[in-house]
């Protein structure tokens, strides 16, 4: 009975920090999917799973922006100064 009240008050005071980064959301779903699942068979902790995968999926997924736009600047940069033919 304890477990179902804290998921619930957890959810609702989610809600509105999950409203606020709605726009920066890659990544949560996924791993708060990963985390629920092992959370759930880890000893029935899916919500706190659930929780810390959201966390590290989205720190995965800025991770993964940033070395994309990292790439892309490198290239801006190399075809921006063509090498002479001095």
């Amino acid at each position: 009975m304890k477990s179902k009240i804290f998921a619930a008050a957890m959810a609702i005071a989610l809600v509105p920090l999950a409203a606020l980064s709605s726009a920066e959301a890659k990544g949560c779903l996924k791993g708060a999917l990963v985390g629920g699942v092992a959370g759930h068979y880890a000893g029935h902790h899916g919500v706190l799973g659930a929780i810390g995968g959201c966390a590290v999926g989205h720190h995965m997924a800025n991770e993964k922006s940033k070395e994309g736009e990292e790439a892309t600047s490198d290239r801006a940069q190399h075809s921006a100064n063509p090498p002479n033919g001095d």
